[in-house]
């Protein structure tokens, strides 16, 4: 019985009933902006960066916002299995009141980007050969900038209402900028379905990135005058990429963008999370292949669902049940990864492979 589910967009799902799916075909992996939900992903992530079955002919790119951010920020350092570890230990033991600052939970952020990513490794991360890290983040404007709170939900609220009529009403409050590492930006950048301004990824930026694309509008403080990119306030990436929003695949070409997700629909946006009719085009999910958990799995796991944000606020006088939760979310997903790398080496994709 298997664990994981796979999906595959249209370039993929031929690619698998052809000749399959070789793991150099793999040049991009995105991390969807999904709070507490990444912790499933944990055993999926530590599965192939022990396996070194990633970017060994090219260099893999690793795009992510928010959470799929952070846990990409662990691929590059130079023991990523330790950093990606330290990283899920800081992480489950963040405590949060249910009347903490924004200050705070932005200090609390910060504290946890330092637990796991030393500053003498950053050079390595930034020329790591095999793979390329792209943080993506969403600059404020007008309201949505603001840090008083009401002036801010008044500027989600206008951003939310035009993105019913129209997504592209979102470039009114929101600027994708994406930070990445290496000489040029990744190749989907030159895409026509990128919208935004990349900015190369340095010393002085690296953290900050990380910050800004994790500070959730409302509940963290915004990030100020990132080095290198235009000034303003900087929030959590998902606003503008949640789950997928882009075509990360080359055009015409026969790349595979590999996704793990905590489930197998995707939200372009946070604003689209309550229309039930807004997803990605299949122009933009042509070359992906989509993991997901099953609803068997997800059923095994504490409290038959997967971690989510308002954990914190709902454990927030027993955290150590919280943490006991999610750890157990971690030890059960520890196969995930093994049940897709055995797939793919005995190319038997096809036999649990379905289209978007």
């Amino acid at each position: 019985m298997f664990h994981i589910g796979i999906r595959a967009g249209e370039n993929v799902y031929k690619m698998i009933m052809n000749d399959g799916v070789q793991p150099d075909s793999i040049l991009t992996y995105i991390g969807p902006a999904v709070g507490p939900r990444w912790l499933v992903a944990s055993g999926f992530d530590l599965s192939l960066l022990n396996s070194g079955m990633l970017g060994n002919k090219y260099p893999v790119q690793l795009i992510g916002a928010s959470a799929g951010a952070l846990r990409f920020a662990a691929w590059v350092q130079p023991e990523p299995e330790k950093s990606y570890m330290e990283l899920i230990n800081s992480y489950i033991s963040m405590i949060f009141g249910r009347k903490e600052s924004s200050k705070s939970i932005l200090d609390t952020l910060q504290w946890l980007i330092d637990s796991y990513i030393e500053d003498g490794a950053i050079p390595f991360a930034l020329a790591n050969r095999r793979y390329r890290l792209s943080v993506i983040t969403a600059r404020a404007k007008h309201l949505a900038a603001s840090e008083v709170r009401l002036f801010q939900f008044l500027g989600l609220a206008f951003a939310g209402s035009l993105n019913v009529f129209n997504p592209m009403g979102l470039n009114a409050f929101f600027q994708r900028i994406l930070f990445h590492s290496g000489a040029l930006p990744p190749p989907s950048c030159m895409n026509g379905s990128f919208s935004g301004l990349a900015v190369a990824l340095n010393e002085a930026n690296f953290k900050s990135a990380l910050l800004a694309s994790s500070a959730v509008p409302l509940a963290a403080a915004g990030v100020r005058n990132i080095f290198g990119a235009p000034r303003g306030i900087y929030r959590d990436g998902g606003m503008v990429d949640y789950h997928f929003n882009q075509n990360y695949g080359r055009k015409g070409k026969s790349d595979v963008v590999l996704m793990f997700h905590h489930e197998a629909r995707l939200i372009p946006s946070w604003f689209d999370r309550y229309l039930k009719y807004r997803k990605p085009s299949s122009s933009m999910t042509e070359n992906l292949l989509l993991i997901h958990p099953t609803e068997d799995f997800v059923k095994r796991l504490p409290g038959g669902k997967i971690p989510t944000r308002r954990d914190f606020y709902e454990f927030a006088d027993n955290p150590p049940e919280r943490i006991k939760r999610w750890k157990d979310v971690v030890r059960e997903s520890e196969h995930l990864g093994e049940e897709f790398i055995e797939l793919l080496q005995a190319n038997k994709l096809k036999e649990v492979t379905v289209r978007i």
